[in-house]
């Protein structure tokens, strides 16, 4: 056979071992377990850390502040140090709308040491904890939740699986993709976290291109399958939507252990586990994210600013990466075309069977994001975009510039750690 016939044929055991071997990481059934809910329920507050966020607030403050919730429950927005009124927004949405209190609170510049969102979260946990609250819904500035997602988010963490499975009705968006069993997962008897992963919004053209896929590719790195088991080796969590045991933040000492963290979701679930904690992860069908990317450039910040912080700043694991990234998505469609070219049929099926292997994986993520399906093929374009993002990401870091959001810059971030 020929070079290019081997090289096909390389990529097509990788996806193999893809499809059956990673978690069934492409299937998007890991939705919110539905429990029962407890008899009296317990007291929460919900954490926003925000800087710079007035231009959102309007569009996800009122959805916390209006969540029907049965039990006792607070707000407290963490205006870090914000320079477009974020405070005030926040003051005015409370008084127009109503429903849950808000405090709004100031942590002051964060101390050496710690990242801005950890430094807030740290002052806002500290306020929270004042009225004893048995659980923290850590929650950005840009996700919004409909009105029983506090209510859904703590019957999941807290009780035993429902008598006769998850809610048949809930369980049907999304559902048709893989033809599984019901939504759910996970160990009888409650969490210290439950994490989902909120719907990002997907309307630019750059958005339906990048979003679906930085979903796809998070979970191929950490299938949620392998996470919801107790004792997994593989941890993490999505930062925007985090329902936390107070108790079991003091255990891990959170967000302190974690406070250099750039890729601080995936910090914090280790964090947890380590402390012993049981932890669920899974898709939102009830929690979105509100902020807009409309700009390919837009979206690139977001990947890169700590995309070399998940490799751990090692250039060795950053070489092994780019290849494993080509052989795994790029070769598929230049093998096809190479083989096409010099009359290669063997090297051509086994790029055409690859390619679609990989098209058909991206499928049920595309559905989940009601995106059109003939999107599935651009997924090695999207996969080469992803792979110079990590490369920027990089070449920043040696540049001293390091991970920076909202106008502070960590020259070197902490990695996330090990899975």
């Amino acid at each position: 056979m020929s070079a290019l016939a081997w090289t096909a044929l390389g990529s097509l055991a990788a996806w193999c071992w893809l499809l059956l071997g990673q978690g069934f990481f492409w299937r998007t059934d890991q939705r919110l377990p539905r429990r029962t809910d407890p008899a009296v329920w317990p007291a929460v507050a919900v954490v926003v850390p925000a800087r710079d966020e007035a231009a959102v607030l309007p569009d996800s403050l009122p959805s916390l502040l209006g969540q029907r919730y049965l039990g006792r429950a607070e707000i407290v927005l963490v205006d870090d140090n914000s320079s477009d009124g974020t405070g005030e927004v926040a003051r005015s949405l409370a008084a127009r709308h109503g429903g849950l209190p808000l405090r709004v609170v100031t942590p002051g510049e964060p101390e050496p040491g710690w990242t801005g969102k950890l430094w807030a979260l740290r002052h806002g946990i500290a306020v929270a904890r004042a009225n004893s609250p048995e659980f923290l819904l850590l929650t950005d500035a840009d996700i919004a939740h409909e009105p029983d997602s506090l209510r859904d988010l703590v019957a999941a963490a807290h009780g035993s699986d429902e008598p006769g499975g998850p809610d048949a009705s809930r369980d049907a968006a999304g559902a048709g993709e893989t033809g599984g069993p019901a939504r759910g997962g996970g160990p009888v008897g409650g969490y210290d976290l439950v994490s989902q992963m909120a719907r990002l919004r997907v309307e630019s053209g750059w958005e339906r291109l990048v979003v679906p896929a930085f979903v796809y590719f998070f979970a191929q790195l950490y299938p949620f399958r392998w996470i919801n088991r107790d004792g997994a080796r593989t941890t993490a969590a999505a930062g925007g939507c985090v329902l936390l045991r107070t108790e079991t933040a003091a255990r891990a000492n959170v967000p302190a252990s974690i406070r250099h963290a750039v890729i601080d979701d995936v910090s914090l679930a280790c964090a947890v586990r380590r402390a012993g904690g049981r932890i669920w992860l899974g898709l939102a069908d009830r929690v979105d994210s509100v902020r807009p990317y409309p700009r390919l450039a837009d979206l690139w910040q977001m990947v890169s600013r700590s995309a070399y912080a998940q490799l751990r700043h090692n250039a060795l694991v950053l070489a092994a990466t780019v290849a494993g990234l080509a052989l795994v998505y790029l070769v598929p469609p230049v093998v096809l075309v190479a083989a096409a070219a010099a009359g290669d049929p063997v090297a051509a099926w086994a790029a055409g069977l690859a390619w679609a292997v990989m098209a058909g994986t991206y499928v049920p993520m595309l559905r989940y994001y009601r995106q059109p399906l003939l999107l599935a093929p651009t997924l090695p374009f999207t996969a080469l975009l992803y792979l110079l993002m990590t490369v920027d990401s990089a070449v920043q870091h040696y540049r001293g510039r390091g991970a920076a959001w909202k106008g502070r810059t960590y020259a070197r971030p902490e990695a996330a750690p090990d899975r």
